[in-house]
């Protein structure tokens, strides 16, 4: 994959067109009603590249960046903040963002480290809160995945062109190659993305939200998103996002197993290990063995796994410096193409477990908003929720062949923060009544026990940790399942 488009040469590259278009996003940003809000942004993201930059102080500034900064000033200036309490998804994006500055810091010592991961704490706290203040229910939502829908339809029609033509409009505004990769024949569209992977990538996450809109009735908006979802993912002639792309329609079809899905997640664990035992090589090498077009490099990211867990006394702490030493100079692992193993070798096993948990806290609030609102809310309210997971497990599927490092980071922090958001609605306002007797029973247990002389391990560290299972029983399966 190419160098990170953050990593510039220290200079400004901008344009008149790319100048307009972004001043332009900017003032509709400030002046689009609350139902529109997030055109702006879903406009930037979809058609503009990476490469435009304003350098400020040695600090790069690109087209989405800049739109940020007027996203924050449209709360101020419109009172748009609201109160929020931090959830367990909050939580966890901001110790894995801590964790990221505080290891690579340590890793390199150098200003240029720091102000590295500082521009990744101003992508992820600025989006992910930003969407957390705009998208305030489940209808925010919806709205939000229709914009969307219609937007995707002339970046499908591009990748058609580039499909056609061999050439990227695109490349007008810096960032992408004019012509269009070619590998074993097959033309590698990537549109105003950074890799063409990274473009299948947007279109196969997308998947699940417009087949939900399908179902809530939403009938010809939705399928403008399902065939522009499509063209995106299948233009960029790459593996990956084909199978995020079926990672998405498998997971909408597991809403009818939703409440087996521990059996499925211990199944699954279990079928890993077993392979692992009785395979030749190790099981990650299945990757090797998946292929859609030509020229796929499954074997690159099996080995790259197999070299990390090798090396791991090299890099647990707080990273490595290189990952070329994990292997000979001529088989690339250089380049980490892979995003749990890029947290772990820029930041340690702890920021990689840190990411990991926003992934699992994500997928409990999934579970625990839809439980909540069964026999409580409409039957597609529900089926949205259930997309939010399948779209997250798409990414997840993703993360094990490609690591963003353009646009497609405005989509994964909208993610979180919508399923931050069902958490909130669903989840925080059960039924005042039900607390109330719960609280009343628990009173009534405390009571008695301390009358026969013994005191209740809820209080204590153990009985929090046993009340926290469910995520230490996600973290574990997902980790497991990573690393067999």
């Amino acid at each position: 994959m190419p160098n990170n488009p953050y990593i510039t040469d220290g200079t400004t590259f901008i344009n008149p067109m790319g100048l307009a278009f972004t001043l332009l996003m900017g003032i509709l940003f400030l002046v689009l009603p609350r139902r529109y809000v997030l055109l702006p942004v879903i406009m930037l993201t979809c058609y503009m590249t990476m490469g435009m930059r304003v350098m400020v102080a040695g600090l790069n500034f690109t087209m989405l960046r800049i739109l940020l900064l007027f996203g924050w000033a449209r709360l101020i200036l419109r009172g748009e903040f609201r109160s929020i309490k931090l959830n367990r998804i909050d939580k966890a994006l901001l110790w894995w963002t801590l964790s990221s500055i505080v290891t690579y810091f340590l890793l390199w010592q150098t200003y240029d480290a720091f102000k590295d991961k500082l521009g990744l704490a101003y992508n992820a706290i600025g989006f992910y809160f930003l969407f957390r203040f705009l998208v305030r229910d489940l209808d925010e939502v919806v709205q939000v995945l229709k914009i969307t829908a219609i937007l995707v339809v002339p970046l499908a029609g591009s990748m058609l062109m580039e499909k056609a033509t061999g050439r990227n409009s695109f490349a007008l505004f810096g960032g992408v190659d004019p012509v269009t990769a070619v590998r074993e024949g097959v033309l590698r569209c990537q549109g105003p993305f950074a890799h063409p992977i990274l473009a299948g990538t947007f279109g196969a996450v997308l998947l699940p939200f417009f087949i939900a809109l399908w179902l809530r009735g939403h009938k010809a908006i939705a399928l403008l998103g399902i065939v522009s979802s499509t063209v995106i993912t299948v233009t960029s002639g790459s593996s990956g996002p084909i199978m995020a792309y079926l990672a998405g329609i498998l997971g909408l079809g597991l809403w009818s197993l939703r409440k087996k899905m521990r059996a499925i997640r211990w199944g699954l664990l279990l079928t890993l290990l077993a392979l692992h035992l009785v395979m030749k090589v190790p099981v990650w090498f299945l990757m090797a063995r998946v292929g859609v077009f030509g020229g796929s490099t499954g074997f690159h990211r099996a080995l790259l796994i197999d070299r990390a867990v090798a090396n791991i006394g090299g890099w647990w702490l707080v990273g490595t410096k290189s990952t070329a030493s994990w292997a000979d100079k001529d088989q690339g692992l250089f380049d980490v193409t892979n995003q749990y193993l890029l947290e772990g070798a820029d930041g340690g096993l702890l920021t990689m477990f840190l990411f990991i948990m926003i992934i699992a806290r994500c997928f409990q609030g999934v579970g625990r908003s839809v439980r909540a609102m069964e026999d409580v809310e409409p039957r597609r309210d529900q089926l949205c929720v259930w997309a939010m997971g399948a779209a997250l497990f798409a990414h997840v599927v993703s993360y094990m062949s490609t690591s963003y490092f353009d646009q497609n980071i405005v989509n994964w922090y909208m993610l979180l923060a919508m399923i931050a958001t069902a958490t909130d609605q669903f989840v925080r306002t059960q039924p005042r009544e039900h607390a109330q007797v719960e609280q009343f029973e628990t009173d009534a247990e405390v009571h008695y026990e301390s009358r026969l002389g013994f005191r209740r391990y809820e209080g204590d560290w153990f009985g929090r940790q046993r009340a926290r299972g469910g995520t230490v029983r996600l973290l574990f399966q997902g980790t497991m399942v990573l690393f067999w």
